[in-house]
C-alpha cells in the first residue's frame, strides 16, 4: 500500500519496536562514553592531541571491520551476530570502566569495541527489510535516523553535565549496560531467521564479490556516489571550534555549530517522509547539491547566526541520505546485503575522515576555516553535479518501479 493510503505505522511491528528501543538506548550510552573517554584522557594526560587521538579511535576501526567483518551478517544468523556483537562490546566496555585501567589498554579495548560495530550494523541493516517489507522499510530507516540524530543532539546538550554528575567510570559502566540490554531485547524480541544463503568461502572472495556487485550495477554505483558526498558536508564539523574562534564567539557556540546540522537533518527527514517514494528518488540529486551549496556561502564570511542557518539548511538537504541508503539496501540481493552494506559504509567513513583531515589542512593553507569550508563546498558542488547526472541517467522512475516489483 502506498504512503498516501496510510499503511500501518512502523511502530505497530513488534520486531521493529525492539530494534528501535535497542538502538535508542545504545545511542545514549555511546554518547556518554565518548564524552567520558575524552574527559578521562584529558584529565590523565593534559594533552589535546591524545584526547583527539582517542576520539579518532571511535571512528577509524570501522574502515577495517566494515570491509572484513560485515560479511558475517551473510554467513551467520543475523540475530546471533547482533547479540554476539552486543555481548562482546558489553564485556569490553565493562573492562574499560574499571578504575585505573592504563591508557594503552583503553585504546586497545576501544579499537576492539569499534571493530564489533560494523558486523552489528550490517546484520541490523540486512534484517530490517524482513521486519519492514515494502515501503515501510524506508520509514523505519527514517525513524532510526531521527532517533540517532536526536540522541546526538541530546549528547551535545547534556552529555558533559551527566558525566560530571555520575563520573567517567560510571558513564562507561552505563554504556556497557546499554549493550547488555540491547542484547537481551534483540534475543527476546527479534525472530530467529536462517542464514541468508551466502555461499561459504574466503573473506577475500566475499569482499571482491560485494565490490563487484556494487560496481556492476549502475543503480548501486550511483547511490554510493551520492552517499559519499558526505565527505564534503562533514568539513564544518571538523572546523567548528576554529570557526567559533574566527567569528569571536565563546566555546559554548561550538556545541551549537555541531548541533545545527543534525537538527536540520531531523526536520528534512520528517518533510521527506511526506512525499511518495518516486518523488523522494527524483529529489536525490537536487538535495545532494543543496547539501554542499550552503557551504560555498562561507565565502561571504558569515556571522554565527548566518552560519547556523547555512548548516541547518545543509543538514535538512542531507536527509536525502536516508532514501539513498534505504534504496541501496532494497536493491542488493539478500544474501549479499551484509557485505555490500559494510563496503558502502566503510567508504562513507573513509570519505568523512578524509574530508575532516583535508578541511583542517585547507584551513592552515588558506588561513581561515571559513575559506576552507567554502572551498569544500565548491569542490563538493562539482562532485555533486556529476553524481546527480549519473543518478539522472539511472532514472528515478525506473528504480521506483523496480522497488515496487520486488516488494
Amino acid at each position: 500500500m502506498s504512503e498516501g493510503g496510510r499503511p500501518p505505522g512502523v511502530f505497530s511491528v513488534g520486531e521493529f519496536r525492539v530494534l528501535w528501543a535497542a538502538a535508542a538506548q545504545s545511542i545514549i550510552g555511546d554518547q556518554l562514553a565518548r564524552v567520558a573517554l575524552s574527559i578521562l584522557v584529558y584529565q590523565r594526560t593534559g594533552s589535546a592531541g591524545w584526547t583527539a587521538a582517542m576520539y579518532a579511535l571511535t571512528q577509524l576501526p570501522a574502515l577495517l571491520s566494515g570491509v572484513l567483518l560485515s560479511g558475517l551478517a551473510d554467513r551467520l544468523p543475523r540475530r546471533a551476530v547482533m547479540v554476539g556483537c552486543d555481548l562482546a562490546r558489553a564485556g569490553l566496555v565493562g573492562v574499560m570502566a574499571l578504575p585505573g585501567a592504563p591508557l594503552p589498554l583503553l585504546a586497545v579495548l576501544l579499537v576492539l569495541v569499534q571493530l564489533a560495530d560494523a558486523p552489528f550494523a550490517a546484520a541490523q541493516g540486512a534484517t530490517l527489510p524482513h521486519v519492514l517489507p515494502g515501503e515501510r522499510f524506508e520509514r523505519g530507516q527514517r525513524a532510526l535516523l531521527i532517533t540517532h540524530q536526536a540522541g546526538l543532539l541530546a549528547g551535545f546538550a547534556v552529555g558533559g553535565l551527566l558525566v560530571a554528575w555520575v563520573g567517567t567510570h560510571a558513564a562507561l559502566a552505563i554504556d556497557a549496560g546499554t549493550f547488555l540490554l540491547s542484547a537481551a531485547l534483540i534475543r527476546a524480541g527479534v525472530q530467529a531467521r536462517p542464514v541468508s544463503g551466502a555461499a561459504p568461502g574466503k573473506v577475500a572472495l566475499q569482499v571482491r564479490g560485494g565490490a563487484r556487485l556494487i560496481w556492476a550495477d549502475r543503480r548501486l554505483r550511483s547511490l554510493v556516489g551520492l552517499a559519499w558526498l558526505a565527505g564534503f558536508a562533514v568539513v564544518p564539523e571538523g572546523l567548528a571550534a576554529p570557526f567559533a574562534a574566527e567569528v569571536g564567539v565563546g566555546v559554548a557556540a561550538v556545541g551549537w555549530l555541531l548541533a545545527a546540522d543534525p537538527a536540520g537533518m531531523v526536520v528534512g527527514a520528517w518533510l521527506l517522509g511526506k512525499l511518495s517514494t518516486e518523488r523522494r528518488l527524483q529529489l536525490l540529486g537536487p538535495l545532494a547539491i543543496g547539501t554542499v551549496v550552503p557551504l560555498g556561502c562561507y565565502l561571504l564570511a558569515p556571522s554565527l547566526g548566518f552560519a547556523l542557518a547555512l548548516l541547518a539548511i545543509s543538514g535538512a538537504c542531507s536527509a536525502y541520505q536516508v532514501t539513498a541508503g534505504a534504496t541501496f539496501v532494497q536493491l542488493v540481493p539478500d544474501h549479499q546485503r551484509g557485505q555490500a552494506l559494510g563496503l558502502a559504509r566503510s567508504g562513507l567513513v573513509a570519505a568523512q575522515g578524509i574530508g575532516v583531515a583535508a578541511g583542517g589542512l585547507l584551513a592552515e593553507l588558506l588561513d581561515g576555516p571559513s575559506t576552507a569550508i567554502a572551498a569544500a563546498g565548491l569542490v563538493g558542488l562539482v562532485f555533486a553535479v556529476n553524481a546527480t547526472a549519473a543518478w539522472a541517467r539511472v532514472g528515478a522512475r525506473r528504480v521506483a518501479a523496480a522497488l515496487t516489483a520486488d516488494n
